[in-house]
């Protein structure tokens, strides 16, 4: 996540006396509205649970009114005290953090706690509505949607909410996973815009994980309508006769037969992003970026209108940061969150060659979805490497049995395919690779682009895989 201070506010408070207000934006959308004395609060309290030497230094008070300067120097040391405890695994994954940060989201939104009726899709578009609380954390609404659609306990983790904008053709651009420190049915509703919506998806790479889920019928059920779905918004690449055995398989009802046909195809679990740009493997690139199988592929339309293809190992990206400018506002800051025309950029340093590192730059709105992927296939990474199970990935709290809903939704079954798209395949047929890597070497950073510790993820998987799974 992108946390940042991008300015601040002069407001009135309960006696009439004027205070300071830092806007913290997450993802460039205002998150929450919050008092130097409120951060400050949230220090002390992590510092009391985890200890000084854990916890960065605050900002420390001062005892006159601050001047302009101050405040702007003031705001600036917030954004890098938050952006330091959110990189921090320990301190951004605390629930001291979290609920500081959806207690003060529903602070800032005025959106009172009652109970309320939640909308989520599944990737089929169906509609499943749960009976909520305004209050509830992504977590809370994951389980009430698996209580639904009675998907087994075990079955959950697999699962993530994500927050999707859905475009004129009905398919949905991803904008991010709902993460532990918001309060989904807040986020939604503080867009003001019926095009956002949460839906329902798989949240793991490895296909072998699959199994696990098409144990039960739900899980297969819910697998099944999201691989239909990503054929159709052709996110997969089927060629006619393999789209004539997929359709035979559907009218068999053979949907594991199916899902293993469609595991064989080109792009089966990547996520596909909207066309953006890039400045490799020259500048003003336009692009079209995939996320899967421990990578991001990418088909370039370079400037003589030639398609290349080339696909960027995570396992071989060193570091990536996300960032992002937002425009200072004329009217009251904060008044139409989402509605400002924020870029975004996701790079990432990459070995190239033995010894020779390079920043790619990937410029589109959705740079924060790309960088919960790169992470989310990481962590992954890393816990296969240790021997360690996707199941356990999902931490639920201590009394954490689901709370089983009266009323169970059943998974409807998607229509069959319609005929394959003749547009698709040329694309891919006009496709030459990038130039492909294979050296092994790792070495550190020699970039000259400055990069502070704050600002970007460093990679675990990148040394830590080793060598040979390169």
């Amino acid at each position: 996540m992108h946390f940042s201070i991008p300015e601040t506010e002069t407001r009135a408070g309960d006696g009439g006396a004027a205070y300071v207000a830092y806007n913290i934006h997450v993802n460039g959308v205002l998150h929450c509205r919050v008092r130097y004395s409120q951060l400050l609060g949230l220090h002390e309290q992590l510092r009391k649970e985890y200890g000084a030497n854990v916890v960065p230094a605050f900002p420390p008070k001062k005892i006159f009114t601050l001047t302009p300067a101050e405040v702007e120097q003031r705001r600036e040391q917030l954004e890098k005290y938050m952006q330091a405890v959110r990189q921090d695994q320990t301190l951004g994954g605390s629930e001291t953090f979290n609920s500081f940060l959806r207690k003060a989201q529903q602070e800032t939104q005025q959106i009172p706690t009652e109970e309320v009726v939640l909308e989520v899709l599944l990737s089929n578009g169906q509609k499943v509505k749960v009976t909520i609380l305004t209050s509830d954390q992504t977590e809370d609404v994951l389980e009430a949607v698996a209580s639904k659609l009675d998907l087994p306990d075990d079955l959950v983790g697999y699962f993530s909410l994500f927050l999707v904008r859905e475009t004129k053709d009905g398919a949905f651009s991803f904008v991010r996973k709902l993460q532990e420190f918001e309060l989904p049915y807040v986020s939604v509703t503080s867009l003001h815009n019926s095009e956002f919506r949460i839906i329902l998806r798989k949240s793991y790479w490895d296909s072998s994980y699959d199994d696990d889920v098409m144990e039960h019928r739900v899980g297969l059920n819910l697998l099944y309508a999201q691989t239909v779905s990503d054929i159709e918004h052709g996110w997969i690449l089927v060629n006619k006769e393999q789209h004539r055995q997929l359709k035979s398989l559907q009218e068999k009802v053979s949907k594991k037969e199916f899902i293993r046909l469609a595991q064989t195809l080109k792009y089966y679990g990547y996520l596909k992003f909207d066309p953006c740009v890039t400045d490799f493997p020259e500048k003003g690139c336009h692009v079209v970026v995939s996320a899967g199988n421990n990578e991001l592929n990418f088909q370039v339309r370079l400037p003589s209108d030639q398609i290349k293809e080339g696909s960027f190992k995570v396992t071989r990206m060193r570091c990536w940061r996300v960032t992002s400018s937002v425009p200072m506002s004329n009217g009251p800051s904060g008044s139409s969150p989402g509605k400002s025309e924020v870029k975004l950029e996701l790079a990432f340093e990459y070995l190239m060659s033995k010894d020779r590192l390079q920043w790619v730059t990937i410029t589109s709105p959705q740079a924060i979805m790309l960088s919960i992927c790169l992470q989310s296939m990481v962590d992954e990474l890393m816990v296969k490497k240790s021997g360690g199970s996707i199941r356990k990935m999902f931490r639920r709290r201590v009394n954490g049995a689901l709370r089983r809903s009266d009323s169970q939704q059943a998974v409807k079954s998607p229509p069959l395919l319609d005929s394959p798209d003749a547009s698709r395949e040329p694309m891919a047929k006009l496709s030459s690779k990038l130039t492909s890597v294979s050296l092994r070497g790792i070495s550190h950073s020699s970039s000259t682009n400055d990069v502070g510790a704050n600002d970007f993820h460093g990679n675990y998987a990148f040394e830590g895989i080793g060598d040979e799974d390169l």
